[in-house]
């Protein structure tokens, strides 16, 4: 292992870790280092497709964007994505390795820490720096023994750790204090540095805090991160939709309303539309947040039949067919795809207990889950006489189980090119194209298809989201080389 490393670490999920790995993954780049992302284990519902057609977490999908790198397997060798109270899926190596519990439970956390040690060491020994992201909080007491993500990885990358801490939530002293105090010695002497991240304001007012802090733990404080409005960066974590308001419902604004199931999917998906000025978009659980709504969406699921269930509990199925009656459009991505259809069908109970349920009976399409994932980035025609005929340049990607099959009361919606070479119809679309549905995510960045869905009458002109996406994460490394101390990080790392 060749590589310096940094390791960035939370009081809590949701602290800022991903936000500011991303950020000194594009602060070295930038300054002229090879730097790699990496995150040993992750949970997160929200992933993407490396172009080897592996699966791994979306922030470390982000990370490596900002590093300017292709994304790579290595960088989260173990996703694990719940399904249930109960139940999670591992994704090992970018790949299905089994469920949580399940029949190879007892070896799981041997197989794991193996993967976790072979991939940083190869972008050990490939890159510069890597720059480490935590998972939750080091200190959880009752599972030390048993971390793969934390203080276990830092020392074997022997990194340096900036612990961070959300100051928009309160309480952040105690926070850092609190996690620095309850870990063993040798875990603590890895702490070198205190961050506040959500900073409003000026950090004058700190300084007794600040003095006590350090007074207390011998850790100096290395930075103040402002609140950064309308920073855009994928999420990870399902609890950023309880922070995040509805864009104001202004006229003339597009009200899109998404559905928000117990195992929401790939909620990143619709960054580009709440980004876009011609969109209002909010989350739904009720059916009364509906009646409003000119798009629905229904999103990805990890369990696809479970969460099926949940909208009919709810009398949400039946909502979103009156709300359609009255002539809003509706929209399925992968699993909210799948439900559009007549029947889901999960034989094998890959996704859970439930073997079969029926859709919505809105596409005339039936799915069925298999034992294989389908997971790679793509590029995509849209076939004749469907809503998004004469669009150019979708690109999108595939992470689902199942496989659907469209009947003659539907049409297929695009013909979908993978980098296997291999060509394949996805998705479908409804006779008079007011309802249609796609296995792919990611297809909103394209602002063809956002203006398009925004009506001809809505004067829009949508950034590129790639080129967005730039601006943002050079925004906030100009962030960091103002408001963090730089120059003390980098003699951490021994790269100064």
């Amino acid at each position: 292992m060749n590589a310096r490393a940094l390791m960035v670490q939370g009081t809590a999920s949701f602290a800022g870790k991903s936000v500011l790995v991303t950020g000194l993954c594009r602060l070295l780049v930038r300054r002229g280092f090879r730097v790699a992302p990496f995150k040993a284990q992750n949970m997160s519902l929200n992933s993407g497709a490396t172009p080897d057609g592996r699966e791994i977490g979306r922030a470390q999908m982000v990370q490596a964007e900002a590093a300017r790198l292709v994304p790579d397997a290595d960088m989260n060798p173990v996703l694990l994505k719940p399904s249930g109270a109960s139940r999670c899926q591992v994704v090992m190596r970018g790949q299905v390795w089994g469920d949580l519990p399940g029949p190879r439970s007892a070896g799981f956390a041997a197989e794991a820490w193996a993967a976790i040690r072979e991939s940083y060491a190869r972008l050990a020994s490939a890159f510069e720096v890597v720059v480490i992201e935590g998972a939750g909080s080091p200190a959880e007491i009752n599972c030390l023994d048993r971390d793969l993500s934390n203080m276990r990885v830092a020392h074997l990358a022997d990194a340096p750790v900036l612990l961070v801490a959300d100051m928009d939530r309160g309480g952040a002293f105690a926070s850092l204090y609190g996690t620095w105090a309850l870990l063993p010695a040798a875990d603590r002497r890895r702490i070198r540095g205190f961050v506040f991240n959500k900073l409003r304001g000026e950090p004058q007012g700190l300084a007794p805090g600040l003095s006590r802090l350090e007074r207390e733990t011998g850790v100096p404080t290395l930075g103040f991160l402002p609140w950064l409005p309308d920073l855009s960066l994928d999420e990870e974590d399902g609890v950023a939709l309880d922070a995040r308001p509805p864009k104001a419902d202004r006229p003339g604004r597009v009200r899109v309303v998404v559905i928000r199931f117990p195992t929401i999917a790939n909620f990143t998906d619709f960054a580009p539309l709440e980004q876009d000025p011609a969109f209002a978009v909010g989350y739904a659980t009720d059916s009364e947040a509906l009646a409003a709504a000119d798009v629905l969406i229904l999103p990805g699921s990890k369990h696809t039949a479970a969460d099926l269930v949940w909208m009919r509990d709810r009398r949400l199925d039946q909502a979103v067919r009156d709300r359609v009656a009255a002539g809003a459009r509706l929209i399925g991505i992968c699993g909210g795809f799948q439900m559009l259809g007549r029947r889901v069908a999960d034989p094998d109970g890959m996704e859970g207990a439930i073997r079969e349920t029926p859709g919505l009976g809105l596409l005339d399409v039936e799915t069925r889950m298999g034992r294989t994932k389908t997971v790679w980035p793509v590029t995509a025609d849209p076939l004749p006489g469907t809503p998004l005929t004469g669009l150019t340049g979708l690109a999108g990607y595939e992470i689902h189980l199942g496989i659907s099959r469209v009947g003659p009361g539907s049409r297929p919606l695009l013909q979908v090119r993978r980098p296997d070479g291999s060509t394949v119809m996805d998705g479908a679309a409804s006779p008079d194209g007011g309802v249609w549905g796609t296995s792919l995510h990611g297809l909103f960045e394209h602002a063809g298809l956002r203006a398009r869905l925004a009506g001809a009458e809505i004067e829009t002109r949508p950034a590129d989201s790639a080129l967005s996406r730039e601006a943002q994460y050079d925004r906030l490394a100009d962030a960091l080389e103002i408001h963090l101390d730089v120059a003390r990080v980098l003699t951490l790392v021994g790269i100064e």
